[in-house]
């Protein structure tokens, strides 16, 4: 995995939270919602690259 793939996952995990507690902040399900999402894909994401890194070594 490029270094520049796990910024971009990190990255992506923080604007989730960042909607997630702005979302619950401000009483936006939807925006909730999307932030959790956005969370997980970015988790799926890296735990995947992981696993190449894991097989790489």
């Amino acid at each position: 995995m490029g270094d520049s793939e796990k910024a971009n996952n990190k990255i992506d995990s923080t604007v989730g939270s960042a909607k997630e507690k702005v979302g619950g902040a401000v009483g936006n399900e939807s925006l909730e919602r999307e932030g959790k999402k956005d969370q997980s894909k970015s988790d799926l994401k890296q735990a995947g690259e992981k696993v190449k890194d894991a097989f790489k070594n």
